[in-house]
């Protein structure tokens, strides 16, 4: 036994030395537990005392006097990792820091749970908000944790783009890694794509929309190139009128393959993919200590094993990952209904990662970043910890009040006598990927988002010039080849914008049409948005007056359907919708 009478060191949990320092009211780390020494943190330094000379001291105060004070001060601190009697954490230290003399008062709880927040970030996924942080080893930590794969060109190779949203696809695989999973999905499966959301983060990152896609989607898969493992790419030919799921796994398709489904599916670009299996269900789930759910009714399902009567549940562990699975909860069953309560499951535990009980915890907060890294496969652009940090920042910005659970809108599939898989709606379907694409928010949002809009939509008011003075250059950064060419063809004989002029393809491709003009082209700007139906956000004014004959610059993105086809999206839709922050039980 050491010192602390914890056993060996390579045995105490990582997460236990974290320890509440009375001085700062900031927890630190303490990996050292023996002797005098013990006080001293390895790997993160401990903060110098004002005015003091010498090396590092722990924040507990330690004073010059004695011989071996600092040291006997030291080892009268419980450690953060210790349970009292009645088995809680952190009230030994808390106190132990109010009863001892000659320190500084600590930081109000507020402080600390802030200090929190910074120090976990969060990133929603599948399940999960990954953490990351300070300090060295815990940097060499997680992301020896981490698993990636290489998409080749695909994405974005920098973690966001300033002033641009944010599309991540998190998916599901039924892939039975993990003790305890081999009566789950199917036997010997590569890891399909069982269940797949697109997350949709708004360019001012005031709200995001979780877009949930039918696994049994009947949709056409694009030709799509693999990276191997030495380097070389391989060729995999598209195949139509195949289930979504397909697109992972089957033919060797990757998580790449995927994106590049979900962008002809959906008309938008997606950014990074995050992807777990079941494991991640059952070690996250327990990392924080359990996610609560709602029954309307008792479930007794044979095939996901799960056996709960009707009400109020925490769930963790195998039970977690059974009522994720289950369909047989639901009134008809179906994967439908299935989706629904994967989102009430993940919109619990996003409420439980920002509770004061998870965010004040150093062992939960430890736990919770060691199984959502553990879990994590991600791409090459954010496959470290400062790459998730920084992916993390943008996240938490987002109020859990303003994350809008959806599901992709389908119909039954028509070509099946008696349907099991489903298609695209042809009317609801568009109308909600028009919202994503023109980054549309489903819910009602903070004031500064209603000003922000209110000051957007200002740029469409106003004077309107004569079509014959409207001089745009047109360039193709979307989906529909000699777009630019067609839209310039219609400016031309059916808007009368003669000096409108082809420039072929953007350097790029785009999600969303924009036009940029300077601001004595403002007249131009409004005139040409609204014969094209341009959306508000579409608008890019410069700062800069334009001299001589320079023109706007049109850029069409995936938005654009065709000319004078309107690229505005509707405002509102009416489809079911749940909040991230609002609990509800599974019917």
């Amino acid at each position: 036994m050491d010192a602390q009478g914890r056993g060996r060191a390579e045995e105490i949990d990582p997460a236990d030395q974290w320890v509440l320092n009375p001085d700062t009211g900031d927890y630190e780390l303490r990996l050292n537990h023996s002797g005098a020494d013990s006080g001293r943190a390895s790997g993160v330094s401990a903060p110098r005392s004002p005015g003091r000379g010498g090396s590092a001291r722990e924040g507990d105060g330690e004073r010059r006097g004695t011989p071996g004070e600092g040291t006997r001060r030291s080892q009268q601190v419980p450690r953060q990792g210790r349970r009292s009697a009645s088995g809680t954490r952190g009230q030994e230290a808390a106190a132990s820091a109010e009863n001892t003399t000659g320190r500084r008062k600590r930081k109000a709880p507020k402080a600390r749970r802030k200090k929190a927040l910074f120090w976990t970030g969060g990133v929603m996924a599948f399940l999960l908000v990954v953490v990351a942080g300070g300090g060295y080893w815990l940097y060499q930590h997680f992301n020896g944790n981490l698993s990636t794969v290489d998409i080749g060109d695909r994405g974005n190779k920098d973690v966001v783009t300033a002033n641009a949203p944010l599309n991540i696809l998190i998916i599901g695989t039924d892939k039975r890694t993990g003790k305890g999973n081999e009566g789950y999905g199917d036997k010997g499966s590569a890891g399909h794509a069982d269940t797949n959301i697109l997350f949709h983060v708004s360019e001012d990152r005031t709200n995001a929309t979780a877009m949930s896609i039918p696994r049994d989607l009947v949709t056409n898969i694009p030709d799509c190139r693999t990276k191997q493992a030495d380097g070389s790419e391989k060729a995999i030919p598209g195949t139509q009128k195949v289930r979504f799921n397909t697109s992972l796994g089957q033919d060797g398709r990757d998580p790449g393959c995927t994106m590049d489904t979900v962008k002809a599916l959906t008309g938008l670009t997606v950014d990074h993919f995050m992807m777990v299996d079941f494991n991640a269900v059952k070690t996250l789930s327990a990392a924080v200590g359990g996610v609560n759910i709602c029954l309307a009714h008792a479930v007794k399902d044979k095939d996901s094993h799960l056996d709960l009567p009707a009400g109020p549940h925490k769930v963790e562990g195998e039970e977690a990952l059974a009522f994720v699975r289950t369909r047989h909860a639901y009134t008809n069953g179906s994967d439908l209904d299935r989706i629904k309560g994967q989102q009430q499951f993940i919109g619990s535990m996003i409420r439980q990662m920002k509770s004061d009980d998870t965010l004040t915890s150093p062992t939960k907060l430890f736990k919770l970043a060691d199984s959502a890294t553990k879990a994590l496969t991600v791409d090459k652009a954010i496959g470290s910890v400062p790459k998730l940090t920084s992916l993390a920042k943008e996240l938490t910005k987002i109020d859990t009040k303003n994350i809008t659970f959806v599901t992709l809108p389908v119909i039954d599939n028509p070509d099946e006598p008696k349907p099991i898989t489903v298609v695209v709606d042809p009317v609801k379907a568009p109308q909600l990927l028009s919202m994503m694409q023109a980054d549309t928010s489903l819910t009602e949002v903070a004031a500064q988002k209603k000003a922000a809009k209110s000051k957007q939509n200002a740029l469409l008011k106003g004077t309107k010039a004569a079509a014959a003075d409207v001089r745009v250059d047109v360039y193709n950064g979307g989906e529909i080849a000699g777009g630019a060419q067609q839209t310039v063809t219609w400016l031309q004989n059916d808007k009368g914008v003669l000096k409108s002029t082809n420039k072929a393809n953007a350097p790029a491709k785009t999600a969303r049409t924009t036009l940029e003009y300077a601001p004595n082209q403002a007249d131009q700007a409004r005139a040409l948005a609204e014969m094209m139906g341009l959306p508000a956000t579409a608008m890019k004014p410069g700062t800069k007056n334009a001299v001589g004959l320079q023109a706007m610059v049109l850029t069409l993105g995936a938005d654009f359907k065709g000319a004078g086809t309107p690229i505005t999206g509707p405002a509102k839709i009416d489809i079911p919708k749940a909040s991230a922050d609002k609990e509800v039980c599974a019917k």
